[in-house]
């Protein structure tokens, strides 16, 4: 906890450094980072959302009410809002006039042009990391500010992320250590060096570029396909992640012609199993083994695929 407290506030010192945050004038613009902040609350809100007030901005940036009113009264006085006259100053409708939008497009301007000098010399591997690494701490700190999840086919690099994933996280919160290790590294590089097109498929899940789980099918001969090393981030539960994941197997593997899918879980994976079952999957053998470097009760499942089966929709 002290190490990540530390490092935490190291990046805060860094970080409020590099932009700007204390500067009297931010960007040397006649504006502090809080002013800019507002006015890009005002300039860039969504309609639908209904009117901007002062009340709304306030809870939506969580700063303090009597600050909101100071800086919003110098906007009116600078000419860059107008607020519609009420009994209660708080829920006025807020609108940028002609000057405001161009102070605003003025500091907007500055502040992209600092991101691109900063981040001008990145490749495009660089800027990926960039961008996953800033999602990744936002998502862990505030996982309700997470877009919708979308889920695409592996692509180069997903296979070590994952059992390096899986690994860590089993680890962690079951003990399996150096067995499962080997049993997901073996299963990816097996996966990857016989991938059969058409016929199996890995996906991912992500959330603003995150992975944030993934699924795998493969062949198994016989018209039976696999379902495999199915898993859901810790930040990214609760979000129907895990159901999506099995539906999109189940769904290919009708659709590819297998008559049954099967897969391989844990008792003590009560959150997995309780996905197979609302998708029609049935326990039809337990058994006890050693592989993980301790005794563990595996069980084997199985969805029989000739009719179609619906999900009750609960998100996991």
């Amino acid at each position: 906890m002290e190490e990540t407290i530390a490092a935490f506030r190291r990046f805060n010192r860094f970080f409020t450094g590099i932009v700007g945050a204390l500067d009297e004038q931010f960007l040397g613009c006649d504006l502090t980072l809080p002013e800019a902040r507002l006015l890009f609350e005002i300039a860039t809100h969504d309609p639908a959302e209904g009117a901007v007030t002062a009340r709304a901005v306030q809870a939506r940036l969580g700063m303090d009410a009597g600050f909101v009113s100071r800086i919003l009264t110098r906007f009116e006085q600078r000419g860059w809002i107008t607020r519609a006259r009420g009994a209660d100053a708080r829920v006025r409708p807020i609108r940028l006039t002609k000057a405001g939008r161009s102070a605003f497009k003025e500091v907007d301007g500055r502040q992209r042009a600092s991101v691109a000098g900063l981040i001008g010399e990145f490749d495009a591997v660089q800027r990926r990391d960039l961008a996953e690494a800033m999602a990744r701490v936002r998502l862990l700190l505030q996982p309700e500010t997470a877009s919708r999840f979308a889920i695409r086919p592996f692509r180069t690099g997903d296979m070590g992320l994952i059992a390096a994933r899986q690994s860590m996280l089993y680890a962690q919160s079951h003990g399996w250590g150096r067995g499962l290790e080997i049993v997901e590294g073996e299963a990816t590089t097996n996966f990857l060096r016989d991938f059969k097109p058409g016929r199996e498929q890995c996906w991912v899940a992500e959330i603003d570029g995150v992975m944030a789980g993934s699924v795998f099918l493969t062949d198994e001969g016989d018209g039976v396909a696999r379902l495999r090393l199915l898993y859901v981030e810790p930040f990214a539960c609760r979000r129907g992640i895990g159901d999506a994941l099995v539906e999109t197997c189940i769904g290919f593997a009708r659709e590819t012609g297998y008559a049954r899918l099967t897969l391989w879980t844990h008792t003590v994976l009560e959150g997995a199993r309780r996905i197979y079952a609302r998708h029609g999957f049935a326990c039809v053998e337990t058994a006890t083994h050693t592989a993980f470097g301790m005794p563990v009760e595996g069980e084997t499942w199985l969805l029989h695929l000739h009719e179609p089966v619906e999900a009750s929709g609960q998100a996991a």
